[in-house]
């Protein structure tokens, strides 16, 4: 299961979002937050972010920890990648999309997330961490490559805060495959790589061959999820 969130991660705006997802959870979570995107931002920032994580997630009452990966030497680390893959909830932060992709790209730590949303776990991402599990990354004037964790896709957060972002960006989007969804924040659009749902406040947008919609709180129909799948 995938959760992209827009933006406001470990803030109480976000509880409606995680107490669901911990719930779907088959058993006792055990979190591991990384803050990685902010890894340029030194060591203030950093310890910020995995401090919100921990007080967020144990205030939920979720086993939790945050682990130091803030660039490609950290996420060679093979015992960060043991403690990541013995969880079932990982928790990217947000920060910068392409310096945490190339951070992570084809490491043990990657490899290591991967193994949990493969086993049924969770794997959330918000701003940057959302960002990366498109196939694209936004960027201007053009796109660097993601993880694809969604197929044929571009994630947009942040999408409520900047009026007339879709504008903006179709004209990267034409004459491609790609289907963005835009997230608000305080929203997840959550996927288990067939079906989509929106938790939170916002909304999610998604573009999809020239049209454009909008879905609020539930479960998207499946007719229109399919063909994003």
């Amino acid at each position: 299961m995938l959760a992209l969130v827009g933006s406001g991660e470990y803030l109480p705006g976000m509880d409606i979002v995680d107490e669901e997802l911990l719930r779907r959870l088959p058993e006792p979570a055990r979190v591991v937050c990384l803050p990685t995107a902010a890894g340029t931002e030194g060591d203030a920032i950093i310890n910020s972010w995995s401090n919100k994580g921990v007080a967020h997630f144990r205030r939920l009452g979720a086993e939790v920890e945050a682990l130091p990966v803030i660039d490609r030497a950290t996420a060679q680390d093979q015992t960060f990648a043991e403690r990541i893959a013995s969880a079932n909830f990982v928790y990217l932060s947000g920060g910068k999309p392409t310096y945490l992709y190339q951070s992570l790209v084809e490491t043990p730590v990657w490899s290591a997330i991967v193994s949990v949303h493969q086993r049924g776990g969770i794997v959330a991402g918000c701003s940057a961490g959302a960002m990366i599990m498109g196939e694209k990354i936004m960027g201007l004037p053009k796109m660097s490559v993601g993880f694809a964790l969604v197929p044929r896709s571009l994630i947009v957060p942040h999408f409520d805060e900047f009026p007339g972002i879709l504008s903006r960006i179709t004209h990267l989007l034409t004459g491609t495959e790609l289907t963005m969804f835009g997230v608000d924040g305080y929203t997840a659009l959550v996927t288990d790589g067939q079906q989509f749902d929106v938790l939170g406040t916002g909304g999610v947008t998604v573009w999809h061959h020239r049209q454009h919609q909008r879905y609020t709180p539930g479960l998207i129909p499946d007719r229109i999820a399919r063909q994003w799948a």
